[in-house]
């Protein structure tokens, strides 16, 4: 099995992949389109995939952020994600790697307790993003912010590096990760 690292291949001048892993193939791609309507100084490329490992024989580029969607409403789309983390060399984990939570509005229905999707992001120091991505103005609103951490991720964005990404995001209760 082949394991996901950062500096595989050489950066490409203008360019920012991300790659989004999720169960939820609809909402991914709605996503991914939504970020592709973004306006972005770089040529943005998305990725999708459903788990990790890719496939060794594809020649794909780089991968600037990797972004892993877990619903709250499905024990496997969490399960997915543990077993697709084991796959990903530990350099990523410097700012390259967040976790994006969506199903939290309708607490009532989820099979997942939001704690433990914030231990899993303490756990690999991880940003943490939630977002009901089944609403359109939502949706959008994430989209750009990713756009955003994506050319940081890529070195398009002077004098920000990605290891400062989990210091300027903070949770949804205000906290810095850093703190939980």
């Amino acid at each position: 099995m082949s394991v996901l690292r950062p500096m595989d291949k050489l950066p490409d001048l203008n360019r920012a992949t991300v790659l989004l892993v999720s169960t939820e193939d609809a909402l991914l791609q709605q996503l991914a389109d939504a970020m592709l309507r973004e306006d972005c100084a770089s040529e943005l490329r998305v990725h999708l995939a459903k788990s990790l490992p890719l496939p060794s024989n594809v020649n794909r580029p780089r991968v600037d952020l990797i972004v892993f969607v877990i619903n709250l409403h499905s024990k496997y789309s969490l399960q997915n994600v543990e077993e697709s983390l084991q796959h990903v060399d530990s350099s990523f984990f410097l700012g390259k790697v967040c976790f994006l939570v969506t199903g939290a509005g309708r607490e009532s229905h989820c099979s997942i307790h939001r704690n433990t999707v914030v231990k899993l992001a303490h756990t690999y120091r991880c940003s943490l993003l939630f977002c009901d991505l089944e609403v359109e103005g939502f949706r959008a609103t994430m989209a750009q912010r990713l756009v955003r951490m994506l050319q940081i991720c890529a070195g398009h964005v002077p004098g920000v590096s990605a290891l400062n990404l989990p210091s300027l995001l903070r949770s949804s209760e205000g906290t810095l990760l850093e703190e939980l």
